[in-house]
């Protein structure tokens, strides 16, 4: 494929945006900016809107109240869109009886872009060899590299991908990845939900998260991770009291760990390495820790999740229920002790007796 050529910074908009389904409010007056050059990833739990907002932003769902605008405009007015802003929604949207060649092609004369195109973006997403097979036949990862081939058709300033990985394999990752920085380096914008923590945190530069439909965070992936979570750092010597006496006389707060280690907040590792030696203090660990973006994000959407996972007395599967939910009628009580799964109440609780009718 043609070098991607460097383009002047384009930008999403979203100002107040809000969308209500009858009494159940989705997205709830979010206002953010996703900007070029870096990598913003999209996060919230199940439910939050994630899907219900990139929507929008595509005209694919109307706003209640707010508005979206992609390089300035909304995406309504763009004349030949798949220029300004490429997306990857849901791999499964393309005609399953078109060749992956003809499913670009059609994409690419309905927006004005040379059908050369076509074969350089079936080139970078490693499809050529199977340009003329039809769509249907396509596993979940090769449907995703069509779909990303999708959204760089038209060498687009912006791109905008929801849950890009799904069905990947480890050598796809690590391309997609790849591919997103080199995007994000030349100056385009680059919009990227995933569930995915590890893959996010290897990727994204800044972080919009939300939860409930509001916005929770607008803020660089650092700076999300230290404000939602406790950084410190493990000391161990084997002159164990020592080194507490030695810690409290120069007036750090310190928390015994269970392994023995010793925890100190608010200091530094150098500061800390700096008294032991001091100190003569002979140490077997001095290690910074810091929390993950996934423990971090936890931390934060904690009373945003809609949907929790509950134990299933009657196996090993758990059952999801929106937070807070009453227990539901005709549950029953909880089976004598002893009885066998789903004896009473339970999932299954009456297959027997249906059986047996």
């Amino acid at each position: 494929m043609e070098p991607w050529r460097p383009y002047r910074g384009r930008m999403i908009e979203i100002d107040g945006l809000t969308k209500r389904y009858g009494e159940k409010l989705a997205v709830d007056r979010l206002t953010f900016t996703v900007r070029p050059g870096i990598i913003t990833g999209f996060l919230g739990p199940n439910g939050a809107g994630k899907s219900t907002t990139m929507r929008m932003m595509l005209d694919l769902d109307h706003p209640t109240a707010g508005t979206v605008r992609i390089d300035g405009k909304h995406y309504r007015q763009l004349k030949d869109p798949l220029k300004y802003i490429g997306a990857l929604l849901d791999a499964k949207a393309m005609h399953g009886g078109r060749s992956a060649y003809h499913h670009l092609l059609c994409l690419a004369q309905s927006n004005g872009i040379p059908r050369a195109r076509v074969h350089q973006a079936l080139d970078t997403v490693g499809l050529t060899a199977v340009a003329k097979k039809r769509a249907k036949g396509f596993s979940l990862g090769m449907g995703q590299r069509l779909g990303i081939a999708a959204a760089l058709l038209g060498d687009p300033r912006i791109l905008m991908f929801d849950e890009p990985v799904n069905g990947l394999d480890p050598e796809g990752i690590h391309w997609i990845r790849n591919l997103m920085k080199s995007l994000a380096a030349q100056g385009r914008t680059v919009f990227v939900s995933s569930h995915l923590m590890s893959e996010m945190a290897l990727t994204a530069d800044h972080l919009v998260v939300i939860g409930q439909g509001r916005l929770l965070a607008d803020t660089s992936m650092a700076d999300f991770i230290r404000r939602n979570s406790r950084s410190y750092v493990r000391m161990r010597s084997p002159e164990h009291e020592r080194l507490r006496d030695v810690l409290a006389a120069a007036g750090h707060t310190v928390a015994p760990a269970r392994d023995g280690a010793l925890e100190i907040d608010g200091v530094s590792a150098d500061q800390l390495g700096e008294l032991a030696a001091e100190h003569g203090l002979v140490l077997h660990e001095l290690s910074p820790q810091q929390a993950s973006l996934e423990e971090a994000f936890m931390q934060l959407t904690a009373e945003s999740v809609e949907y929790h996972a509950h134990s299933d007395t009657t196996g090993p599967a758990a059952t999801a229920a929106p937070a807070g939910s009453a227990p539901q009628p005709g549950a029953g009580p909880a089976p004598e002790p002893g009885a066998p799964p789903g004896a009473a109440g339970g999932w299954g609780a009456d297959w027997q007796r249906k059986k047996g009718r």
